[in-house]
């Protein structure tokens, strides 16, 4: 049976240290890069990357950072010289890649994960991942908070968790 008991979990007789994400972080400085292509649909995660930011993680308006790029291919590199600048807490990446005919949604999303992903690593901020990979723009347009929730809220969410966790792990 597992008990909580404020920063532990009693697993079987032993206490276990416990690091769990709060999702507040009113002096949190957030940058947000967004892709222009698809802008449609993207300028719906970006509202409601900001909504979390603002109304649940209490961030101030004026410690949000939003950077227009032309394309997710363009994400990485940018998020890593946001990342270089030690300015943010974290960084959220918001984007749409809409399969087509030909291989290029492979290359774009591929890229763009792969980079992200490497930026995170190197940087050990909070790079969080906020694009959509969809076969249609239906069902972009569903998971930008039509039907299947809105990805930038989530990727906010997951930003703001992550600044507590990683924060507490280096405080230990």
């Amino acid at each position: 049976m597992n008990n909580y008991n404020q920063n532990y979990l009693i697993i079987k007789g032993l206490f276990v240290k416990v690091i769990k994400g709060i999702v507040t972080a009113s002096n949190a400085h957030i940058a947000i890069a967004i892709a222009r292509f698809n802008h449609f649909v993207n300028h719906s995660l970006l509202d409601g990357a900001i909504d979390v930011l603002i109304r649940i993680g209490q961030v101030k308006d004026e410690n949000i950072t939003v950077v227009w790029v032309p394309g997710a291919y363009e994400l990485p590199l940018t998020i890593s010289v946001l990342a270089q600048s030690n300015k943010y807490d974290a960084v959220i990446a918001l984007g749409t890649i809409i399969r087509g005919e030909t291989t290029h949604f492979e290359l774009v999303a591929g890229e763009c994960s792969s980079g992200l992903s490497n930026v995170a690593i190197n940087s050990a901020l909070p790079v969080t991942f906020g694009i959509l990979t969809t076969e249609s723009i239906e069902q972009a347009i569903d998971r930008a908070g039509i039907k299947a929730g809105n990805k930038g809220a989530e990727a906010a969410l997951a930003a703001l968790e992550m600044i507590h966790v990683l924060q507490t792990i280096k405080a230990l």
